[in-house]
């Protein structure tokens, strides 16, 4: 097994944690922005490829900085399809595999303040199902993985961030309006329920293409989705 970090220090501290639970886990350095370290990836042999790595920033869409737009993009679609690409390619060569895209709720659910994540998370659901179709022929299977929202600190570190820029005296959204939406992260799932779930689904032959978790997510994704033929403008 190959586990990856972005930062050469998570990879110590991940080293030392396997090491630990006398796991057999081999540790490397990956900046999928990096093209350095995308070659890495090159080196090593794999029968499944978890496309994981993501940032997030919450915000309202009619005023995000265009640059920390286009950072979430960079890193949660540009570069997580260069990582499939080279995925893609080795496993076609062999003939065999499994690419597992990290989608999200968010892939499904765009909910205010968290638009610019559910736009690359909806990339991504894109990229899954049209990659699916185009290498079922080379024997690589494709499937994403959509939790709800977890807590791990990915969810409230991303509401930080907003009020590094926001200021209520320029911009026009109000600040009630955006608190009053993240009153809704202090009821997140504990992540050790999903962490079983991924263990189970991830080296599995055998599954839906979508695996939303936990049902409660699953049947709001697809209430969601019906809502979206139904509304009025």
């Amino acid at each position: 097994m190959i586990a990856t970090t972005e930062l050469t220090s998570q990879k110590t501290d991940l080293m030392w944690e396997a090491n630990d639970l006398g796991l057999d886990i081999e540790v490397i350095k990956v900046d999928i922005t990096d093209p350095l370290d995308l070659e890495q990836i090159e080196k090593y042999d794999f029968d499944v490829f978890v496309a994981n790595a993501a940032i997030n920033e919450r915000g309202p869409l009619g005023e995000v900085p265009m640059d920390r737009f286009r950072a979430l993009f960079e890193v949660n679609v540009f570069a997580t399809l260069a990582t499939a690409q080279i995925a893609a390619r080795k496993m076609v060569e062999k003939g065999s595999g499994k690419i597992v895209f990290m989608s999200s709720i968010s892939g499904i659910v765009a909910s205010p303040y968290n638009g610019a994540y559910a736009a690359t998370k909806h990339a991504i659901e894109a990229i899954a199902h049209a990659l699916k179709a185009e290498l079922q022929g080379f024997g690589v299977k494709v499937a994403t993985i959509n939790p709800g929202a977890f807590k791990t600190g990915f969810n409230d570190r991303a509401a930080e961030e907003l009020w590094k820029w926001y200021d209520e005296k320029k911009n026009f959204t109000r600040k009630e309006d955006i608190k009053k939406a993240e009153e809704g992260l202090r009821n997140q799932f504990d992540p050790e329920d999903l962490i079983a779930k991924l263990v189970e689904i991830i080296p599995a032959d055998q599954h839906k293409f979508r695996v939303a978790y936990p049902q409660q997510t699953e049947k709001q994704m697809k209430q969601e989705e019906q809502k979206g033929w139904e509304m009025d403008i």
